[in-house]
C-alpha cells in the first residue's frame, strides 16, 4: 500500500511541477474564475466547445500542488468528452474526494486523489478547478468560491 501511495504522490507532484494545458486559451468560448480563500488557490478555466464536446480546455492560475495537479489532470481527462460525460466525471471525482460510493464511471488516473478524502481541508483544493469548470459550462459570471 505504501508503494501505491508513493506512486500517487509522484503523479500529483509531476502534474503540479509540469501542469498540462497550462495556458490562456485564445478565443475561448467560455471561461470562469475560481478562488479558494482558505488556501489562496486561484484558477481560470478556458473552454472551446465543438459539436457538444469539449474540443479544447486549458487553465491558468496559482495554487498548491493538489490544486494545480487536479486542474492539470482534469484538462487531460476532459478533452474530447461530451458535456454529459464531463458532468459524470465531475460527480465521480467529487464522490471520490468526499468518500462516497460513486456511480461516476471510470476515473482513470484521477483515482490518485483517493487519499485526499483523509484530509477534508484539501478537498476544496482538489475540487476548485472542477467547480470552476462547471461554472464555465453554465456561463456563470461570478467567481467560484470554495467557501
Amino acid at each position: 500500500m505504501a508503494d501505491l501511495r508513493d506512486l500517487y504522490q509522484e503523479v500529483i507532484l509531476d502534474h503540479s511541477k509540469r501542469p498540462r494545458n497550462f495556458r490562456q486559451m485564445e478565443k475561448a468560448d467560455r471561461l470562469a474564475e475560481g478562488f479558494n480563500p482558505l488556501c489562496g488557490d486561484r484558477v481560470t478555466v478556458f473552454l472551446k466547445l465543438e459539436d457538444g464536446r469539449i474540443g479544447d480546455i486549458s487553465f491558468q492560475g496559482s495554487g498548491c500542488a493538489i490544486s494545480t495537479a487536479s486542474a492539470s489532470m482534469m484538462t487531460e481527462r476532459l478533452k474530447g468528452k461530451t458535456l454529459s460525460e464531463a458532468e459524470t466525471l465531475f460527480s465521480g471525482f467529487h464522490d471520490l474526494l468526499t468518500g462516497k460510493p460513486s456511480a461516476g464511471g471510470d476515473l482513470g488516473k484521477l483515482a490518485v486523489f483517493s487519499g485526499v478524502c483523509e484530509f477534508p481541508i484539501r478537498v476544496k483544493c482538489a475540487t476548485l478547478a472542477w467547480h470552476t469548470l462547471r461554472a464555465a459550462l453554465a456561463k456563470a459570471a461570478e467567481t467560484v468560491s470554495t467557501e
